[in-house]
């Protein structure tokens, strides 16, 4: 990554400025690209640059709001070739000391772009985040398709299917 003095991946709340937005540009080198390419499960991250700033929202909050830009190579779902996708999202984030995390099991999920505010800002984790959001679901290669299911052949008559149950009950065979 960058130089940490010019450019930090956790940001002190403490020592945020109030009065004028901070900003910030991670961008990972070859091995952390790697690394980050192997959590997030995708053949390679080639690309990845995240920047924007974070400044003072309300009274006791901060509002990040970014840039996202990436390229990665992901297994086509039907065929296996790599697929190569460019991702560009906006990155959007309010810290508030009013937002809790969740504790219980079964909870209801809050506002995705609300977090609650603690005494750091983690960049490097607000930037995998955001890649691991962006990334597409199902990747395709281009042409790759499935082939549309065939028609199955109806039954020879769908109309009395217990027709011969009661000679079989008997014990009678069908066949004369």
């Amino acid at each position: 990554m960058t130089a940490p003095e010019q450019h930090p991946q956790r940001l002190r709340v403490a020592h945020l400025n109030p009065n004028s937005p901070t900003p910030f540009h991670l961008r990972p080198d070859e091995p952390t690209r790697t690394a980050i390419a192997q959590e997030l499960g995708v053949d390679a991250l080639s690309r990845l640059d995240f920047r924007g700033e974070m400044r003072a929202h309300g009274s006791d909050g901060w509002l990040l709001t970014g840039r996202l830009a990436a390229r990665v190579t992901q297994p086509c779902v039907v065929t296996l070739k790599p697929v190569r996708s460019d991702i560009d999202e906006p990155v959007r984030i309010q810290f508030t000391p009013h937002a809790r995390a969740p504790e219980a099991e079964e909870i209801e999920m809050p506002d995705e772009t609300v977090e609650p505010l603690g005494s750091f800002i983690d960049l490097t984790a607000i930037m995998i985040e955001a890649l691991s959001l962006g990334l597409p679901e199902y990747p395709r290669a281009e042409g790759a398709g499935l082939a549309a299911p065939q028609p199955e052949e109806p039954a020879a008559d769908t109309r009395r299917p217990f027709a011969g149950l009661d000679k079989l009950l008997r014990g009678e065979s069908g066949e004369s």
